[in-house]
C-alpha cells in the first residue's frame, strides 16, 4: 500500500468519528492541493462543523427601538428630571401640647428654571424647614412663597438657575379613559422618581377633606404617600394635574386624585403676585338642612339657604343681609344649598355684582351685593 492510499484511509477512519473529535484535522500535503470538488458524491463522507450551544442572551428576542420608545418611557425621560423630593422639617403639638418636630416627604414639580416648584399645601404645612431633592441627587434648602389651602396647592423657590422644567397641559381638555403616567416620592425618597401607569377614571370629581372640597381629577395609577405634589401626565408630555389625594379606604384600591392643572396655574400666579390666592366672599355663615342638622338644629325651611349669622362690614352686611334671611336665588338661579352658594361665589371674581333674592318674615326682597376680597387670617 502506498503512502497516499494510506494516509486516505487514515483521514476517513478519523472522520468516521468527526462527531466526538471534530474531524479530521491534517492530509497529505499533496491532497490538501486538489481542487474542492462542485458534485455531493465527490465530497468527504462526513464533514463534521463546529457546535454552538445558545447562551440565554441569544435565545431572548432582541428588544426593537420600537419596544423602547414608548410614550411612557419618553414621559420618564423628559417629565422625570423635573419632579422633585420635597422633605418637610415641621411643627407640631404632640399629646400635651408640647412643640415637636416632625418630618414628612412629599414631591413637587419645577415649573420655571429660575427654581419655582409647585407642591401641595399639606407637604409644606407648619414648615419650619424645607429641603428639595433634586433628580441628579443634589439638595438645597427651599423658601415657601405662598401656599392656598382651599385648593392645596403651595409654591417653593430654591436657589438655582436653568433647571428642567415642566410643560402645562389643558385640563379641560382631557378624556376619560386617556392614558396617564404619575411621577413621584412614593413612601419617600428611598423611591425618588417611581413612575406608575393607569388612566383618567373621570372628571370633576367633588372630595372633601377637613370641611373643604375639591374639584379633581380620578385615576388609577398608583399614588401611595409621598406622591403627593408629583406630577399626572399625558401622554404628550404634559402636566395636567398636581397628585394631592389618595382615597384611603380599606378594601379601596386604583382611587387617586389629581388637581386639575388649570386650576394649578390660576393659583400659582396668584401666589407668586400676592403670596396668596384673592377670592371674593358673602360674609354670611349660611345652612340649609344637612347642616344645620350636623350642628344640632333642626331647620323648617322648604326651599333655600338660611342665613345664620351676618360677618361685621361684610359684603352682604353693608348690602342688608340680616340673620334669618333665607336666601332663594342668585342672579335668578335658584339655590337649595351650601355648596350650590359656595360653588357660585367661587366661581365669581373680586367687584362682581350679584343679585341675591331672599326670603324676610315672608316677603320676598332683592338686593345687590358687590362681592370684595376675602380677608385673610393675619390680616
Amino acid at each position: 500500500m502506498t503512502n497516499k492510499k494510506f494516509t486516505k484511509l487514515l483521514c476517513a477512519a478519523v472522520a468516521s468519528a468527526s462527531l466526538l473529535f471534530g474531524g479530521c484535522s491534517q492530509i497529505a500535503e499533496e491532497d490538501s492541493q486538489a481542487p474542492v470538488a462542485a458534485s455531493e458524491e465527490n465530497k468527504p463522507a462526513a464533514v463534521a462543523e463546529k457546535t454552538i450551544i445558545p447562551t440565554a442572551a441569544q435565545n431572548a428576542p432582541a428588544i426593537t427601538t420600537n419596544v423602547r420608545n414608548t410614550p411612557v418611557v419618553q414621559v420618564a425621560k423628559n417629565v422625570g428630571p423635573t419632579v422633585v423630593g420635597i422633605t418637610n422639617k415641621a411643627v407640631a403639638l404632640d399629646f400635651f401640647n408640647n412643640q415637636v418636630e416632625t418630618e414628612g416627604v412629599g414631591s413637587g414639580v419645577i415649573f420655571r428654571n429660575d427654581g419655582y416648584i409647585v407642591t401641595n399645601n399639606h407637604v409644606v404645612a407648619n414648615s419650619r424647614e424645607l429641603i428639595v431633592s433634586l433628580a441628579d441627587g443634589n439638595s438645597v434648602p427651599g423658601t415657601l412663597v405662598g401656599a392656598d389651602e382651599m385648593t392645596d396647592i403651595a409654591v417653593v423657590k430654591i436657589d438655582m438657575k436653568d433647571l428642567p422644567t415642566a410643560h402645562f397641559g389643558n385640563s379641560d381638555e382631557i378624556m376619560v379613559g386617556e392614558p396617564v403616567v404619575a411621577i413621584g416620592n412614593p413612601m419617600g425618597l428611598e423611591f425618588q422618581g417611581s413612575v406608575t401607569v393607569g388612566v383618567i377614571s373621570a372628571l370633576n370629581r367633588t372630595l372633601e377633606l377637613d370641611d373643604k372640597r375639591f374639584k379633581l381629577i380620578q385615576t388609577d395609577a398608583a399614588i401611595s404617600p409621598g406622591n403627593s405634589g408629583g406630577a399626572l401626565v399625558n401622554y404628550d408630555g404634559e402636566i395636567i394635574g398636581i397628585n394631592s389625594a389618595k382615597l384611603a379606604r380599606s378594601g379601596v384600591e386604583g382611587m387617586a386624585f389629581a388637581i386639575p392643572i388649570n386650576t394649578v396655574q390660576y393659583v400659582i400666579n396668584e401666589l407668586m403676585e400676592k403670596g396668596y390666592v384673592a377670592r371674593p366672599y358673602l360674609g354670611v355663615t349660611i345652612f340649609d338642612k344637612p347642616t344645620a342638622a350636623r350642628y344640632g338644629y333642626q331647620l323648617n325651611i322648604s326651599r333655600g339657604v338660611y342665613v345664620f349669622q351676618v360677618s361685621l362690614n361684610s359684603p352682604a352686611g353693608r348690602a342688608g343681609i340680616q340673620r334669618g334671611d333665607i336666601i332663594l336665588s342668585l342672579d335668578d338661579k335658584p339655590v337649595n344649598s351650601v355648596n350650590e352658594i359656595r360653588a357660585d361665589i367661587a366661581a365669581r371674581k373680586v367687584g362682581d355684582t350679584v343679585k341675591i333674592v331672599f326670603d324676610r318674615d315672608g316677603s320676598q326682597q332683592t338686593l345687590s351685593v358687590v362681592l370684595q376680597e376675602m380677608p385673610q387670617p393675619n390680616n
